[in-house]
């Protein structure tokens, strides 16, 4: 379930997982795969420059609330709207609250839910900026301190609300543990796994 974090330019958004059977993440109207994700924290991670730095990425953009989808009315089984409700008619939302956790293959079911994200968004080329003077990070139009950056990381690598399943994470989100653990690039000095 995706959660709010505070942006510094346009407050709370929310960030994460919104079905557990895929990985594919939002963050407001930008959808992209965990894997693409981890992929470019991993990328960010093996910089060595001591100052500010960008890099593009690709993303899908669902410019429009109503072409994003009602996600409460989804998991509820009242409203499916929009690519959300495609997703939720095709993966429903969990009876039992105990099978309500983040499934570490979700990549398996991009073949399905990559078409049907096709449908609504259109790829979009952003700009990931991290500024080391004012320890910020940019993700298109978002802009995070430093330490919700890390938060940001910190979710995935959690499985976000509601965890792994199983405490199993995918060997991509294992790998990003590994590459921050080691990198010596300053934006992510002090960055912790719970």
């Amino acid at each position: 379930m995706p959660l709010a974090f505070q942006s510094l330019n346009r407050g709370a958004v929310a960030f994460g997982f919104f079905n557990i059977d895929t990985d594919l993440l939002l963050l407001e109207h930008y959808f992209f795969f965990a894997e693409e994700f981890c992929a470019s924290i991993v990328q960010l991670a093996e910089r060595k420059e001591e100052i500010s730095f960008e890099m593009s990425w690709d993303v899908h953009d669902i410019p429009r609330q109503a072409d994003i989808g009602d996600l409460m009315g989804a998991i509820h089984d009242v409203h499916y709207s929009g690519f959300i409700g495609e997703v939720y008619r095709r993966f429903p939302f969990p009876r039992r609250e105990e099978d309500f956790k983040q499934k570490p293959e979700g990549l398996q079911n991009r073949s399905i839910v990559k078409p049907i994200l096709e449908k609504y968004a259109r790829i979009a080329t952003i700009p990931l900026r991290a500024d080391r003077a004012h320890d910020t990070v940019a993700i298109g139009e978002y802009l995070f301190s430093g330490e919700v950056f890390h938060q940001l990381i910190g979710y995935v690598w959690l499985g976000g609300y509601p965890r792994w399943k199983d405490s199993i994470r995918p060997g991509y989100v294992l790998e990003m543990g590994r590459v921050l653990e080691k990198s010596p690039n300053w934006l992510f000095a002090g960055i912790a796994f719970p």
